[in-house]
Formats: structure tokens, sequence, C-alpha cells
């Protein structure tokens, strides 16, 4: 009986210092975590201006380009245009046509547009309110379905009242 007693007493003991060394090293678990975590806070209070700086930088490259690419596209515009007043014929079409140029002894005619001007805006009032036609559309449908169905096909032809009198061709043996 005396071993079973000294063995409980070196197992309690035991638990007694193991309980004391795990507290320890979660205590310095926690400690590394609080210092890791302490470093990460501070890499990113430390980044953020220079990583929001190079996001503004990268942002002002790519707008630069896209006013770059347009500024090209509007050069090779110009060149064309260029290219086209060497030409002669070009120069000679946009004088007629723009400054009325014409070459001596030629008639040229000016027409003036006197009509009215048809696309006038039309100045009508649009209601605020909805408005309900009285048409049924079921019944115009089956109306014009049945008109359509019982209408002949040779009714629709209109055949004229009078053959007119046919002439003889010049080279045709009936001719006076």
């Amino acid at each position: 009986m005396g071993s079973t007693y000294t063995d409980d007493v070196a197992k309690e003991t035991r638990k007694k210092p193991s309980k004391r060394r795990s507290l320890v090293v979660s205590l310095q678990a926690s400690g590394f975590m609080a210092t890791v975590l302490a470093l990460i806070v501070t890499a990113v209070l430390v980044l953020s201006p220079s990583l929001r700086v190079l996001a503004e930088q990268r942002q002002q490259i790519a707008e630069l380009e896209a006013q770059l690419a347009a500024t090209d596209e509007e050069v090779l515009a110009l060149e064309d245009q260029l290219a086209r007043w060497q030409d002669r014929a070009f120069v000679e079409t946009q004088a007629r046509s723009r400054l009325m140029f014409v070459y001596p002894g030629d008639i040229t005619y000016l027409v003036l547009d006197d009509l009215p001007d048809t696309t006038a805006e039309v100045n009508d009032e649009v209601s605020d309110q909805v408005e309900v036609t009285q048409a049924n559309w079921r019944e115009a449908l089956l109306a014009s379905y049945l008109v359509a169905a019982t209408t002949q096909a040779e009714a629709a032809v209109a055949e004229p009242e009078t053959i007119p009198e046919l002439l003889p061709s010049p080279g045709s043996e009936n001719s006076p």
C-alpha cells in the first residue's frame, strides 16, 4: 500500500508542474502571437500610404495611356486629311462645292429651296393622364381574319374595263 500512496503523490506532483508549464507555454504563445500581430499591424500602417500612392499612380498612368491613344488616332486622322489636301482633284472638288469656284466658261446653277420646312417641330402638348381606347383588339383581329379568309383572290385584282387598242409596230405587216 505504501507504493500506491507514493505513486499518487508523484502523479499529483507531476500534474501541477505540467499545468504550470501549459499556462506558461500558452502565455508565451500568446505573447508571440501578440508580437506577430503587432508587427503585421505596423507593417500595414507603414505600407498603406505607399500602396495608396502606387494605386493612384497606376490609375494616372492608365488615363495618360488612354489620352495618348486618342491623340495618336487624332494625329493619324489629321495626316490622312493632309494627304487628301495634297491631291489636286480633292482640292478642286472642295473649291467647287464649298467656295462655288468655276472654270471660265462653266455655267452653274444655284437652286434655292423656297419650300417651307416640313420638319418643323409640332408643339403638341403631352397628356399626363392615361387614355383607354374603346376598340377591342380581339374583335378587330377576328374581323381582319374573317375578311382575309372570305375574300377571293380574283376579286382583289381589278380588271380593266376597256382594253386599249394596240398600235401596230413600225415593222409589222399591218402597217398602213
